[in-house]
């Protein structure tokens, strides 16, 4: 698998193969954090082009390995602006980390989004995921100077920005 091409690909956020990716990032999460997984409310609505976009990395025999989304949002009391383009449910499989995936979607989710008008990207990440902090800041995101999101007053909570 390691040598195959890899082929990033839209793809509803309710589609079989997000949901079966999305159950293992959450079982990751409760195995990091202790508790029940990621609860922020999600919609597929919300990944629908032009408010959003839902990836999915496929190896050449059509196996998921991949996700990664982002969603729109206006000012609002979670403390998101105006223009902004949120980063959800970026999580690569344990079989295929190390090969540049999470960065490959990262980059196409920002284009998109800057392609679709957004002004920044944001993302909440938590103090369990280092490698995810890590991804992060190497391509230029900054702490935000206030947080947001469902996790905003949690203290394992993270927030980074990047300017579109």
């Amino acid at each position: 698998m390691l040598s195959m091409p890899i082929q990033i690909r839209p793809t509803p956020f309710d589609h079989p193969d997000a949901v079966k990716l999305n159950d293992r990032v959450q079982l990751e999460y409760a195995e990091r954090y202790g508790d029940e997984g990621d609860i922020t409310p999600l919609d597929p609505a919300m990944f629908e082009p032009p408010r959003g976009l839902y990836l999915i990395a496929y190896d050449e025999d059509g196996t998921p390995l991949a996700t990664g989304g982002w969603r729109g949002h206006e000012e609002n009391d979670e403390g998101y602006s105006d223009g902004d383009a949120e980063i959800k449910r970026m999580y690569v499989i344990p079989e295929a980390r190390g090969l540049g995936l999470a960065r490959r979607i990262l980059t196409a989710l920002e284009d998109d989004a800057r392609a679709a008008g957004r002004t920044r990207m944001v993302l909440e990440t938590g103090t369990k995921q280092p490698e995810a902090i890590t991804l992060y800041t190497s391509t230029g995101y900054t702490t935000a100077l206030a947080k947001f999101g469902h996790y905003r007053f949690d203290d394992l909570s993270r927030c980074f920005v990047k300017a579109l």
